[in-house]
């Protein structure tokens, strides 16, 4: 298979992306039921966006030439169960600089919300009544980031002109960094009891599936805020009910499990919780910095050069 017949399944029309490389035969598809083409002749596959699990593993098993297979998100999570399907050697990618700066708006904007009673002051409004009082702030606050990669690393940058008494750092590995030493999970059960604001943005895999249990929670002290915008699995959502309901602990959450959050379900109404449906890089910062990915990666790969934000490859 040559540069010149190589498929490239898009879920942008390939028109509306600037700078794509020529020599690519680009076929547009966002999860429809048809295929655009023939699954064995596609090289390059991009996820279609949102559009769950089944949907991004679906032509897998049928992708025997693919060589490159692309998220559009930071997380990778709803992929990797269609790995096994196909053959060795083929280069995943995640999304990394695509949805940093709408993640990290949203981080601080759930906080904002959370600590400053923004939720009561729209309720109060609906109702026509004053709730005016005293509430917390962001600034003199220590807040403890659990997963500091690219997206935890902006999340910081924002909170840099917030006036907070801390920002600790933790991720799997130990490492420095120009804002200082970033620690690892194994760190946790010392960290949590001083931290005002737990952000959580780390990726979903077996070391994080579950990480925030009731020991965890355990550790925070009392009037914490949680905040999730990683993914509904890290967090084990009968132990935050019971934090919730016990009124000791506050939570923001842009992710959920299950989700959808159904009807009925008793994270929607516990106390002291602000939900919003996974929509922090759901921007319109979104499209132009995908389409600009996009080009980058095809023009290396159109020129054979190696591909970026490759998170691993298949054996």
């Amino acid at each position: 298979m040559t540069a010149t017949t190589d498929d490239v399944w898009l879920p942008f029309p390939a028109e509306e992306i600037d700078g794509l490389p020529e020599g690519l035969n680009y076929l547009f598809w966002d999860g429809e039921p048809d295929y655009p083409g023939d699954p064995a002749d596609c090289a390059y596959y991009v996820v279609p966006y949102l559009k769950g699990p089944e949907i991004a593993v679906r032509p897998l098993a049928s992708m025997s030439a693919v060589q490159v297979v692309q998220t559009l998100s930071a997380g990778i999570d709803h992929v990797e169960p269609g790995l096994a399907l196909l053959h060795s050697g083929v280069r995943l990618c995640n999304a990394k600089g695509v949805h940093e700066a709408s993640t990290a708006e949203l981080t601080l904007a759930l906080i904002l919300a959370s600590l400053r009673g923004l939720p009561g002051f729209v309720h109060g409004q609906d109702k026509e009544e004053w709730r005016s009082g005293f509430y917390p702030s962001l600034a003199d606050k220590s807040v403890l980031i659990v997963g500091y990669g690219s997206i935890g690393s902006a999340i910081e940058d924002r909170l840099a002109p917030f006036e907070c008494a801390r920002v600790t750092r933790v991720a799997r590995s130990a490492r420095t960094t120009a804002r200082g030493p970033v620690q690892t999970l194994d760190d946790l059960p010392a960290l949590l009891p001083e931290a005002d604001v737990v952000i959580l943005s780390t990726p979903l895999n077996p070391s994080t599936q579950g990480l925030v249990g009731a020991d965890f929670l355990a550790a925070m002290p009392d009037g914490a805020l949680l905040v999730n915008v990683a993914r509904g699995g890290v967090v084990d959502t009968k132990a935050l009910l019971s934090e919730l309901e016990s009124g000791r602990l506050r939570a923001a959450l842009d992710v959920t499990d299950p989700e959808p959050l159904p009807a009925g379900h008793p994270l929607w109404h516990a106390p002291n919780v602000l939900i919003t449906p996974h929509v922090g890089g759901s921007t319109s910062a979104f499209e132009p910095r995908a389409k600009r990915l996009l080009a980058a990666q095809l023009t290396r790969f159109a020129a054979g050069e190696p591909v970026r934000n490759v998170v691993t490859t298949t054996g």
